[in-house]
Protein backbone atom coordinates (compact mmCIF):
# COMPACT_ATOMS: atom_id res chain seq x y z
CA UNK A 1 0.00 0.00 0.00
CA UNK A 2 1.69 3.58 -0.87
CA UNK A 3 1.41 6.96 0.99
CA UNK A 4 -1.25 9.13 -0.06
CA UNK A 5 -1.26 12.60 0.97
CA UNK A 6 -4.92 14.75 0.28
CA UNK A 7 -6.28 11.08 -1.08
CA UNK A 8 -3.67 11.51 -4.02
CA UNK A 9 -0.97 8.46 -3.98
CA UNK A 10 2.70 9.20 -4.33
CA UNK A 11 4.61 7.84 -7.49
CA UNK A 12 7.75 5.32 -5.99
CA UNK A 13 6.82 5.93 -2.43
CA UNK A 14 5.64 2.28 -1.19
CA UNK A 15 5.32 2.87 2.78
CA UNK A 16 6.53 5.99 5.11
CA UNK A 17 9.48 3.99 6.19
CA UNK A 18 10.68 3.95 2.49
CA UNK A 19 9.50 7.55 1.94
CA UNK A 20 12.90 9.22 3.92
CA UNK A 21 15.26 6.92 1.68
CA UNK A 22 13.83 8.49 -1.71
CA UNK A 23 15.25 11.71 -3.58
CA UNK A 24 15.74 14.90 -1.89
CA UNK A 25 12.78 16.37 -3.91
CA UNK A 26 10.42 13.83 -2.35
CA UNK A 27 11.64 14.14 1.20
CA UNK A 28 11.02 18.05 0.46
CA UNK A 29 7.57 17.38 -0.79
CA UNK A 30 6.62 15.05 2.49
CA UNK A 31 8.19 16.92 4.64
CA UNK A 32 5.56 20.40 3.49
CA UNK A 33 2.69 18.59 2.46
CA UNK A 34 3.67 19.02 -0.88
CA UNK A 35 2.03 17.21 -4.07
CA UNK A 36 4.09 16.41 -7.54
CA UNK A 37 2.80 18.90 -10.33
CA UNK A 38 1.25 16.07 -11.85
CA UNK A 39 -0.77 15.68 -9.28
CA UNK A 40 -5.01 15.79 -10.40
CA UNK A 41 -5.75 18.49 -7.28
CA UNK A 42 -3.92 21.35 -8.10
CA UNK A 43 -3.32 24.30 -5.07
CA UNK A 44 -5.48 27.45 -5.93
CA UNK A 45 -3.25 30.98 -6.34
CA UNK A 46 -3.86 33.90 -5.29
CA UNK A 47 -2.62 35.73 -8.17
CA UNK A 48 -5.29 34.36 -10.60
CA UNK A 49 -8.48 35.36 -8.69
CA UNK A 50 -9.77 38.22 -8.53
CA UNK A 51 -12.24 39.96 -6.08
CA UNK A 52 -15.03 42.10 -5.91
CA UNK A 53 -13.70 45.47 -4.17
CA UNK A 54 -16.48 47.75 -3.36
CA UNK A 55 -15.52 51.68 -3.19
CA UNK A 56 -17.82 54.26 -1.66
CA UNK A 57 -16.93 57.85 -1.64
CA UNK A 58 -19.12 60.19 0.74
CA UNK A 59 -19.94 63.28 -0.89
CA UNK A 60 -23.81 64.33 -0.91
CA UNK A 61 -22.95 67.62 -2.75
CA UNK A 62 -21.27 66.16 -5.77
CA UNK A 63 -22.31 66.55 -9.38
CA UNK A 64 -19.65 63.48 -10.53
CA UNK A 65 -17.77 60.92 -9.17
CA UNK A 66 -14.85 58.69 -10.49
CA UNK A 67 -12.92 56.44 -9.49
CA UNK A 68 -9.15 56.13 -10.62
CA UNK A 69 -6.35 54.30 -9.75
CA UNK A 70 -3.24 52.11 -10.33
CA UNK A 71 -5.74 49.58 -11.87
CA UNK A 72 -7.27 51.43 -14.30
CA UNK A 73 -3.55 53.23 -15.54
CA UNK A 74 -4.83 56.18 -13.33
CA UNK A 75 -7.53 57.05 -16.21
CA UNK A 76 -9.88 59.89 -14.99
CA UNK A 77 -13.54 59.27 -16.48
CA UNK A 78 -13.41 55.09 -17.22
CA UNK A 79 -14.69 54.24 -14.00
CA UNK A 80 -17.64 56.84 -13.02
CA UNK A 81 -19.35 55.80 -9.70
CA UNK A 82 -23.22 55.39 -9.02
CA UNK A 83 -24.87 58.27 -6.65
CA UNK A 84 -26.99 56.33 -4.05
CA UNK A 85 -30.23 57.70 -2.34
CA UNK A 86 -28.14 58.91 0.97
CA UNK A 87 -25.91 61.25 -2.04
CA UNK A 88 -22.88 58.19 -1.10
CA UNK A 89 -21.12 57.25 -4.31
CA UNK A 90 -20.42 53.57 -5.06
CA UNK A 91 -18.67 51.26 -7.52
CA UNK A 92 -17.63 47.65 -7.59
CA UNK A 93 -14.80 46.53 -9.08
CA UNK A 94 -12.39 42.92 -9.24
CA UNK A 95 -8.96 43.19 -8.16
CA UNK A 96 -6.18 40.77 -7.72
CA UNK A 97 -4.77 40.32 -4.80
CA UNK A 98 -1.80 42.69 -3.64
CA UNK A 99 -1.67 46.47 -2.98
CA UNK A 100 -3.65 48.80 -4.55
CA UNK A 101 -3.57 53.09 -5.22
CA UNK A 102 -6.52 55.08 -5.95
CA UNK A 103 -8.29 58.52 -5.41
CA UNK A 104 -11.76 59.60 -5.97
CA UNK A 105 -12.33 62.24 -8.44
CA UNK A 106 -14.84 64.41 -6.93
CA UNK A 107 -16.43 67.33 -9.68
CA UNK A 108 -13.04 67.09 -11.32
CA UNK A 109 -10.68 67.71 -7.68
CA UNK A 110 -9.24 64.58 -6.62
CA UNK A 111 -9.79 63.38 -3.18
CA UNK A 112 -7.88 60.99 -1.19
CA UNK A 113 -10.53 57.90 0.11
CA UNK A 114 -10.71 59.21 4.76
CA UNK A 115 -11.81 54.96 5.00
CA UNK A 116 -8.79 53.78 3.15
CA UNK A 117 -6.48 51.20 4.69
CA UNK A 118 -3.85 53.35 4.05
CA UNK A 119 -2.15 56.05 2.75
CA UNK A 120 1.28 55.82 -0.18
CA UNK A 121 3.23 57.92 -2.65
CA UNK A 122 2.22 57.40 -6.53
CA UNK A 123 5.05 58.05 -9.17
CA UNK A 124 4.48 62.10 -8.87
CA UNK A 125 4.93 61.86 -5.18
CA UNK A 126 1.49 62.86 -4.69
CA UNK A 127 -0.36 61.33 -1.42
CA UNK A 128 -3.13 58.65 -2.42
CA UNK A 129 -5.18 56.39 -0.84
CA UNK A 130 -4.06 52.18 -0.70
CA UNK A 131 -5.79 49.50 -0.60
CA UNK A 132 -4.50 46.02 0.03
CA UNK A 133 -6.48 42.83 -1.84
CA UNK A 134 -6.18 39.25 0.04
Amino acid sequence: MGLAFYGTRLPGVRNHGRACQNSMSTKVSLMHGLRPSNSPLQRLQARATLKPINFICIAPDAKEVFLSGDFNDWDLRSHPMKRNVDGSWHLSVSLGHGGHHYQFLVDGKRVNDPRAQGLARNEAGEKVSMLLVS
